[in-house]
C-alpha cells in the first residue's frame, strides 16, 4: 500500500465528489463525462476506487485519465506514480513497469523517482516463480534493484531493495544447484561440476555455496580426482566448518583415506588462494 511520499499529498472529499456527480446527473441516465471534473476530483475518485472499493484496475484507469486530460500538471505527475502502484496491486506487472518507467523518464529527479524504480524492480521480482522456471525475470529484477541501490542509495526503498536483491541472487544460485543435482543424480559428473562451479565462483555469498562444495567433493571422488575433492573440502572446512555439509564432506573424504587440504593446481586451488589466502595473482 502506498504511503507517505508515494501517495498524493492532497486527498479531497469523496462524499463531496459523489454529491457533485449525483447532482450533475439528475434527469439523465448517463453519468457526467470525466472531462467535466477537475483533475483533483478524478484523482480523488481514483483513490476511492483503490482504497475503499478495492478495485485497483478501475483506479488505474482513472489515474490514467488524470494524466490524459491534464497532462504536464502536478496532478498528472501524482497520478502517474499512483497508476504504477495500482497496476502493481492488480498484478498487471507489464503496465506497472510501463507507468513506472515513464515516471522515471519524465521526473528522474523527483522525490518519488526512487519509489518508481522500486515498483519497476518489484514488477519483475514478484513474478519470480519456482527455481525450475526460466530465470530471465530474476536477472531483470537484479538489474532493476541494482539501479535502485546505485541511483537512490539514501532513499527509504534502498534497504528493501538490497534485501530483495540478495534473495533474487540466491534464487539464481538455487537454479544452478537444482540443475547440478539433476546431472549428479544421473552420474553426469562433468556437467554437474560445471553447475556447482558457477555457484562457487559467481555466487559465493549465497546460502547455496556450502552444498555446492560438498557436491563437488562427491563428483570429484566419483571421477577419481582426489586433489580436487580434497581442495573442495578444504574450502568447505574453512568457510563452513559448522555446517552439516562440512561434516558429510569430511566423512566422504575420510572414507577414501583422504583429508581436506588444498592440493593440485586446478580452478578450486585458485579459489582457495583467492578467498582464503587472499592471493589474487
Amino acid at each position: 500500500m502506498a504511503t507517505g511520499r508515494t501517495r498524493a499529498r492532497v486527498i479531497g472529499s469523496v462524499a463531496a465528489l459523489v454529491l457533485v456527480a449525483a447532482c450533475s446527473s439528475i434527469g439523465s441516465r448517463k453519468p457526467p463525462p470525466l472531462d467535466s471534473f477537475t483533475a483533483a476530483e478524478i484523482y480523488t475518485k481514483a483513490e476511492f476506487e483503490l482504497e475503499e472499493k478495492k478495485d485497483p484496475e478501475k483506479a488505474a484507469e482513472l489515474f490514467a485519465e488524470v494524466e490524459r486530460l491534464y497532462p504536464y500538471s502536478e496532478w498528472a505527475k501524482r497520478a502517474l506514480i499512483m497508476q504504477a502502484y495500482a497496476h502493481h496491486r492488480d498484478r498487471n506487472y507489464e503496465d506497472a513497469r510501463a507507468a513506472a518507467q515513464r515516471y522515471i523518464d519524465f521526473y528522474p529527479a523527483d522525490q518519488d523517482a526512487a519509489y518508481a524504480q522500486y515498483l519497476l524492480a518489484l514488477s519483475y521480482y514478484d513474478q519470480i516463480d519456482l527455481v525450475g522456471r526460466d530465470q530471465g525475470l530474476t536477472f531483470q529484477a537484479l538489474q532493476a534493484f541494482r539501479t535502485l541501490i546505485e541511483r537512490y542509495p539514501d532513499s527509504e526503498y534502498a534497504r528493501s531493495g538490497i534485501l530483495k536483491f540478495d534473495l533474487a541472487f540466491n534464487h539464481l544460485a538455487a537454479k544452478e544447484m537444482e540443475v547440478g543435482r539433476y546431472y549428479l543424480k544421473r552420474q553426469h559428473y562433468t556437467a554437474a561440476i560445471n553447475r556447482f562451479r558457477v555457484v562457487v565462483e559467481d555466487f559465493q555469498t549465497t546460502t547455496q555455496t556450502a552444498e555446492a562444495l560438498y557436491r563437488l567433493i562427491e563428483c570429484y571422488l566419483a571421477l577419481g580426482l582426489d586433489d580436487e575433492a580434497q581442495t573442495a573440502g578444504a574450502i568447505l572446512g574453512h568457510n563452513f566448518r559448522g555446517t552439516e555439509w562440512y561434516e558429510d564432506g569430511f566423512n566422504l573424504l575420510k572414507g577414501q583415506g583422504l583429508s581436506p587440504e588444498a592440493k593440485g593446481s586446478g580452478w578450486l586451488r585458485a579459489v582457495y588462494r583467492q578467498t582464503i589466502k587472499g592471493e589474487w595473482l
